[in-house]
């Protein structure tokens, strides 16, 4: 049980990392709450079942298709929607609900409110600890690595990485200094909603799909961001890698856990917001946001 715990926490604690990284992205930089994050995620499930079952392409050829084409959305959203109201936080939150809402809506009209599941893109399955983990599994937690210490070097080591870093300290001055920060702000949107198709392709074969799916990982989303403090990537990273481990322990150890997983979440998240209003990591994050 022991390595099971482990290892499915680990599975989660990375999802909702990719998914949490991608939304601080877009709040670090351009200062927009996106609660139609998780429905990129959604999106992006759903067209890899399309491609599968509709359009005959296989998984592989499904999955860097489903990806850009979510990053696409994203970029629409923000232009047609985020971009002229982005001053209004509570306005574009706003927005950002209805935009899942209607996608959601969209979703259940075209494929109804059933689960459906998608095959594993690596079959199989491998034994440790005396335990049996999928490959699926296993190419989700080393897909989460990779992704992470990439988006780490990119935005670390790379002259468009120091652009997005300037502008999520100070626009104005990132704007004196020759950066278009609107182009900027395209970009982050662009990632932040690839990051989330990512998320949705990576984790399509592990769980079931439904048009409903995005309503629970943006609550563990919310919550990590707030445990690891706003605005900070690596605090979110954090938060939502605890947030894993907790919600698996409930599924194991709790009698109908399985359902408990976002209230005990949000009830951590509380508890250490009265402690902290900053977050866990506030403190050290509190000069810069990424």
């Amino acid at each position: 049980m022991i390595t099971d715990i482990l290892f499915n926490g680990l599975v989660a604690g990375g999802m909702y990392a990719i998914l949490a990284i991608g939304f601080a992205l877009i709040f670090s930089v351009a200062r927009i709450i996106n609660m139609a994050h998780t429905a990129f995620y959604m999106i992006a499930a759903f067209l890899i079942y399309l491609g599968i079952t509709t359009l005959n392409f296989g998984l592989w050829p499904s999955l860097i298709p489903a990806i850009i084409i979510t990053g696409i959305i994203g970029v629409i959203c923000f232009k047609v929607f985020f971009d002229r109201v982005k001053q209004h936080e509570s306005a574009v939150m706003i927005i950002s609900i209805a935009i899942a809402m209607l996608l959601q809506e969209i979703l259940l009209m075209i494929f109804g409110g059933t689960y459906r599941s998608i095959p594993s893109f690596i079959e199989g399955f491998v034994e440790i600890g005396g335990t049996r983990i999928s490959s699926q599994q296993l190419f989700a937690v080393g897909s989460t690595a990779i992704i992470l210490v990439g988006l780490w070097l990119w935005l670390s080591k790379t002259k468009i990485g120091n652009a997005i870093r300037a502008v999520a300290q100070d626009p104005e001055t990132a704007n004196l200094m020759g950066i278009t920060v609107s182009h900027i702000y395209v970009i982050v949107m662009a990632v932040s909603a690839g990051l989330a198709g990512i998320a949705g392709v990576v984790m399509a074969p592990i769980h079931m799909i439904s048009p409903l799916m995005w309503g629970h990982p943006i609550v563990i989303v919310l919550a990590s961001i707030v445990l690891g403090g706003m605005g900070s990537l690596g605090g979110s990273v954090i938060g939502a890698l605890i947030l894993g481990y907790v919600e698996t322990l409930v599924v194991f150890l709790v009698p109908g856990g399985s359902f408990m997983g976002g209230a005990v979440s949000l009830a951590i998240m509380v508890l250490v917001l009265l402690v902290r209003p900053e977050g866990l990591f506030g403190v050290f994050f509190e000069e810069e946001r990424l």
